[in-house]
């Protein structure tokens, strides 16, 4: 699947698209106005923080508890009930009057719910996608969720000011109801991919199972580290320039919107496993040069050329789809999600660390510095990996299936040996 026209003429992804896409738009929008309505109630900063961002630290908790979930559950049914648990949690938050404590249990509930919803819906992707069309259609929703988020966090202050925060909450709500609705009459009804109860055991074992291959760890550090320590370079952008910061987040955009266009749309499949550590090194070697502070058409520019790199994500997300066993692929993408939020926090926390004992320039380029140092230690694991999705048979990715069917031991950190 090499086009557009092709993946829209797929049936199944139209209606994932749009319930992915209303489901984004919604927590976009929600999360504002919950955020406004918290710091009006409030005057925190950090509760209002907490209140727009909690759900997503909360799915660190879900990625060691309720992951499994995401293989054991039929996929139209997970993604149904998962949206209209997310409506029904919004709209409760518009209630007036209510605890700011059940109001944060709320948001770790569908901080919960949200990291399984993820694995649903990617490892659903990977089904409805299948034959190698994973990435094409991992861009366009890639893309889908950065205009999403542009548009809707503009969007959103306009109708908190004409409906309220409360208002818009449960327009948020609604939205929810509209993407449980496609996905409940727009989805084929389908089997769950994996046998066996969803439980925190079962998470760590398929957690511990994922992790104990080599290959698949190189590509898990790939997409975690590097990427998470260079949205901690973003992270500076208003400390270094306080009046051109949204250029600078704006420029990001451009240039990782276009990467995503291009690793989806135009490199062949055979060619996916090579570019992925250049557009790592690409992703960090731009900011290096903020440490002279450039002008601002030649940041701009860096901005844009790095955030192209960020299509080693979709490059890294097709290995380790190749790498991971058919039954395990939401749980294995769900980390992926999970881990990464994890880290784009830490690094968040230690650029800003770095900032604050020097400058935001120095802070960038030493985060900067950090995310490439990680990428060239990464390289050679990432070359093995990659030569392993090239090869068939027992010394290769289907050997490795092969071994790691269900009920087969862990995979023991190495891929077998030829027979």
């Amino acid at each position: 699947m090499r086009t557009y026209q092709e993946l829209f003429h797929t049936r199944e992804f139209t209606p994932l698209f749009l319930a992915s896409a209303g489901q984004n738009a919604a927590q976009t929008v929600g999360g504002l106005a919950l955020g406004i309505l918290v710091f009006e109630r409030t005057d925190s900063a950090l509760l209002s923080s907490l209140a727009m961002f909690g759900p997503a630290l909360a799915q660190l908790l879900g990625a060691v508890t309720v992951l499994s979930a995401a293989d054991r559950l039929p996929p139209r049914a997970a993604m149904t009930g998962l949206a209209l648990l997310f409506g029904a949690g919004t709209a409760l938050q518009a209630v007036p009057g209510l605890p700011l404590g059940v109001l944060f249990a709320v948001l770790l509930g569908l901080g919960l719910a949200g990291s399984v919803g993820g694995g649903v819906r990617y490892g659903l992707l990977n089904e409805v996608l299948a034959g190698g069309g994973y990435l094409l259609g991992r861009s366009v929703l890639n893309v889908s969720v950065g205009v999403l988020q542009i548009c809707g966090f503009a969007a959103g202050g306009a109708l908190v000011a004409a409906l309220s925060a409360r208002g818009t909450l449960l327009l948020a709500a609604g939205l929810h109801l509209l993407a449980a609705l496609v996905a409940r009459y727009g989805l084929t009804a389908r089997p769950p991919r994996g046998a066996g109860r969803a439980s925190v055991a079962e998470t760590w074992r398929t957690n511990a199972r994922l992790w104990s291959s080599a290959p698949r760890r190189y590509v898990y550090l790939a997409l975690w580290v590097p990427n998470g320590l260079i949205v901690g370079v973003e992270s500076l952008y208003v400390p270094y320039a306080p009046g051109d910061a949204g250029l600078l987040f704006a420029a990001g955009a451009l240039g990782m919107l276009a990467g995503d266009v291009v690793a989806g749309r135009f490199l062949p499949a055979h060619r996916r496993h090579r570019p992925a550590v250049p557009l790592c090194v690409l992703l960090a070697a731009p900011y290096l040069l903020f440490a002279f502070r450039p002008a601002l058409p030649l940041a701009l520019a860096l901005v844009a050329l790095a955030t192209f790199g960020y299509a080693s994500g979709l490059l890294l997300q097709d290995r380790l789809i190749a790498l991971t066993p058919d039954g395990l692929s939401g749980q294995a993408l769900g980390l992926h999600s999970c881990g990464m939020l994890a880290m784009q926090g830490i690094g968040a926390a230690a650029a800003g660390a770095v900032a604050e004992l020097t400058s935001p320039a120095t802070g960038m380029a030493a985060t900067a510095g950090a995310s490439l140092a990680a990428t060239l230690l990464l390289a050679p694991g990432l070359r093995g990996a990659g030569a392993a999705v090239g090869r068939t048979g027992t010394d290769g990715v289907d050997g490795l299936r092969r071994a790691e069917k269900p009920g087969a031991p862990a995979v023991p950190g190495e891929l077998p040996s030829p027979a």
